[in-house]
Formats: structure tokens, C-alpha cells, sequence
């Protein structure tokens, strides 16, 4: 199990059985408690990392004391590539959203990988192309974009990589609290509440704890627009 979901990540774009089971020789396994920190904004970055389980987020804390979330991160999906190409500071802390497995490689092991096969440099590049896109969608978004828009967004995101078929609709186990929500959307976690209890009102979706049912999908999709 825990090969096949390593194996969705770009990291191993490209490799042959062989090539694929010496660069897994190769990383670390970590585990995180929920709340748990595994790095800093501005720590060094020496790794990237692979989720095998659990979620993990991304996030920002301005001069004031304000949290953004950038990102939330499932089984498969790869983080802190991008000190590889920038061997700077982190641009983001990485905390557990629930108790989380993951696989580190550190550059040192990275290194003959790349030279040896660039696919995955590419497909490596690529994900940060992806990533750049992403955030310039959300620059958009917060400029151009009303709150229950982004919260409509946010929630078809989410329903895409964790939502699972329910008898009424999708079932989406985000794991999120309110607070967290509200700085993954944006804005403030009165102003997401409202837009959340709006859908429910309407029939669109049905609220739990952190997780949320979405029952009309073609509305959301269209209030996400």
C-alpha cells in the first residue's frame, strides 16, 4: 500500500522498477501527531517530502500574528521540492492536519536521480509550474471573487482529491476546523460560516463535523464560477 500511493508522486516520473526501488531505499519515514510541526517558515530545507497518510498543511503567518492557509495536501502529493531549485529558507510551515505518515529524500540522494533521469526533473518542474498557476489563481480569486465563490472553490477542491460517493452525494472528510476553513478561503471564519449555512439552507450541502456533503453539485459548481 504504502508504495503505491509513494508512486503517485512526481518524484518518481519516468523511473523503471529498479530505478523506483533504489531511490524508496533512499528516504526516511517520518510520523506526525495531529498538530504536530514538522518545519518552520524560515527553517533551512535539506528534504522533500511525500504523504502516505494523512493530511498535511501548508501555511503563512504575517507580521501580525494573521494565518493563510496555501495548501492541503493528501496521500501522493509532494512538498518542499522547491528548496532543491532555491536552497533557501522554507516559504511555508508544514503542520499535521491529522496524525500523518510520510517519506522524506534528502538532496544528497536527490542529486544522482536527477542527473540520471531527468523526466523527473521535469515532472518536478512541472509541479512547481502547476503550483505557481494555482497561486496565481487564488491571487485572482481574493481580487475578483466574492467570499461564498471562494467557498464553493475551496470545497469542489477539496471534494476532488478527498471526497468519496455517498448514497446523497459526495462525502468530503476534510478534517478542517472552521478557523482552518476560513484561512484556507481567505476571510474571516464569521464570513465563511455564513456562506457555508447559505448552502446548507439552499440544499446544496449538508454540514458535519469536519467534513461537509455535497448534495447539489452543479449549483456549487456554478456559485464557484
Amino acid at each position: 500500500m504504502t508504495d503505491d500511493v509513494l508512486r503517485q508522486a512526481p518524484l518518481f516520473n519516468g523511473l523503471d522498477e529498479t530505478a523506483s526501488a533504489a531511490l524508496e531505499s533512499s528516504m526516511e519515514s517520518a510520523s506526525l501527531r495531529r498538530g504536530e510541526i514538522l518545519f518552520n517558515e524560515g527553517d533551512d530545507g535539506d528534504k522533500l517530502y511525500v504523504v502516505i497518510s494523512g493530511k498535511i498543511k501548508l501555511g503563512r503567518t504575517s507580521p501580525d500574528g494573521r494565518e493563510n492557509l496555501l495548501a492541503i495536501l493528501g496521500p501522493g502529493q509532494m512538498f518542499g521540492e522547491l528548496s532543491f531549485f532555491d536552497p533557501g529558507p522554507r516559504s511555508a510551515t508544514a503542520t499535521a492536519v491529522t496524525d500523518a505518515s510520510l517519506k522524506s529524500l534528502g538532496h544528497d540522494a536527490l542529486s544522482p536521480v536527477l542527473n540520471e533521469h531527468p523526466d523527473v526533473a521535469k515532472a518536478l518542474l512541472n509541479q512547481l509550474a502547476g503550483r505557481l498557476r494555482r497561486t496565481n489563481e487564488v491571487v485572482g480569486d481574493m481580487v475578483f471573487s466574492d467570499v461564498p465563490g471562494r467557498v464553493s472553490k475551496a470545497l469542489l477542491d477539496l471534494a476532488d482529491r478527498f471526497g468519496r460517493e455517498a448514497e446523497d452525494g459526495i462525502y468530503v472528510n476534510h478534517d478542517l476546523t472552521q478557523e482552518e476553513l476560513a484561512q484556507l478561503v481567505g476571510a474571516s471564519r464569521e464570513t465563511v460560516n455564513k456562506a457555508l449555512a447559505d448552502f446548507a439552507s439552499r440544499g446544496w450541502v449538508r454540514l458535519e463535523p469536519r467534513s461537509v456533503v455535497i448534495l447539489d453539485l452543479e449549483r456549487l459548481q456554478k456559485r464557484a464560477r
